[in-house]
């Protein structure tokens, strides 16, 4: 519509859709324990199911990793591809990638994103390219907060700040560069409840003496110094949501893809590989009242992880990508797509099951 509110498509062009539409064209305060809130919690909502292979259990930690009005319609579809064949072209995988950015996901997708027609490589200067992260969220524009409603024993505004403050901990742990550098993630542990004995003791571990069992990636992007990310924009999609919990708590939890582009760190290096990772998070934001807990801070109750090209059997406590031919090397294990969010988390570790390395359809 023009800025008057009268048509902005030429009346020619209109009368003859018009007439090829008429003529049938086609066309009590205790101190929290995180293994005792997550079993809890499935217990209530999935007797009997076993537990995710990824989920992060404190007495008995396991991770892996995958690498892996119908007339209107119809009318005003057919004047689009008349008027912008190109843009439809787009929408169905074809021609040049689609610039538009998605909406934000408010809830899981019924499926995973439509595969490219032709495999396009990234780039230095199109680090995202041929991916269906192209058309993501820079950062935190990707990642979806739900409106703030009184829950638990907080008010409405308290659950809209608490919101705010559990974004603050994916940035301070999966987006915050110098950690992607490979620096400890102060400023995220120092929003974890310093009360939960078993995570505290699984932190300190983790990064002394990192292992399958004990892994800062569980819940940290930290990338090898063999590695550098391209740019400074990271692609997210994912949402976050809040439920009352256990003793009155609000519960959060976030479930966010991160596609990170990277080349090696040597100069000259122009190669791009691209590193995925989705971590559910879940967050306990407890009543100080019922629950012994540092102000400002949340428990954890369980968290899971999902890498694609991130190092395999490495354990390291980093993020490995492998470029080319070490990738082509690397292959077997079931296959995974990356990028498909249809797919709930728990489902995927079942899915995983202990196999070890996958392989990721796409990168």
């Amino acid at each position: 519509m023009g800025k008057d509110g009268t048509s902005s498509i030429p009346d020619e062009e209109w009368e003859r859709f018009l007439r090829e539409a008429e003529a049938g064209t086609r066309g009590a305060p205790q101190e929290p324990s995180a293994r005792a809130r997550m079993v809890a919690r499935r217990l209530k909502e999935q007797p009997g199911q076993p537990e995710g292979w990824r989920t992060h259990q404190p007495a008995r930690r396991r991770r892996g990793k995958a690498w892996y009005a119908v007339g209107l319609l119809a009318a005003v579809g057919l004047l689009v591809v008349a008027l912008a064949p190109g843009r439809v072209t787009g929408w169905f995988g074809g021609g040049d990638e689609p610039s538009a950015p998605l909406a934000a996901e408010s809830e899981r997708p019924e499926q995973p994103p439509a595969t490219e027609a032709a495999a396009r490589l990234p780039t230095l200067d199109e680090p995202f390219r041929g991916s269906p992260a192209a058309r993501w969220g820079d950062g935190t524009a990707g990642i979806h907060l739900p409106a703030a409603r009184a829950t638990g024993w907080m008010t409405e505004e308290q659950v809209a700040r608490t919101l705010d403050k559990s974004r603050d901990f994916l940035v301070a742990s999966s987006l915050d560069a110098g950690v992607l550098r490979g620096e400890r993630p102060k400023r995220a542990i120092a929003l974890i409840n310093p009360h939960q004995r078993d995570v505290r003791d699984y932190l300190a571990t983790a990064f002394r003496t990192p292992s399958r069992d004990n892994d800062p990636l569980l819940l940290f992007s930290r990338f090898t110094k063999d590695v550098r990310l391209v740019g400074d924009v990271v692609k997210t999609r994912g949402r976050v949501t809040f439920r009352e919990g256990e003793r009155g708590a609000v519960e959060v939890t976030s479930d966010v893809t991160y596609v990170y582009p990277v080349v090696r760190a040597k100069a000259g290096s122009d190669e791009v590989a691209r590193t995925i990772v989705r971590r559910e998070v879940v967050m306990s934001w407890d009543d100080p009242e019922k629950v012994v807990v540092a102000p400002g801070t949340f428990s954890l109750v369980s968290y899971k992880v999902d890498i694609a090209n991130g190092g395999c059997g490495t354990h390291t406590g980093y993020l490995t990508p492998e470029f080319g031919a070490e990738r082509a090397a690397t292959g077997g294990g079931p296959e995974v797509d990356p990028y498909d969010r249809s797919i709930a988390m728990d489902t995927r570790m079942e899915q995983a099951g202990e196999a070890g390395c996958g392989t990721a359809t796409r990168s």
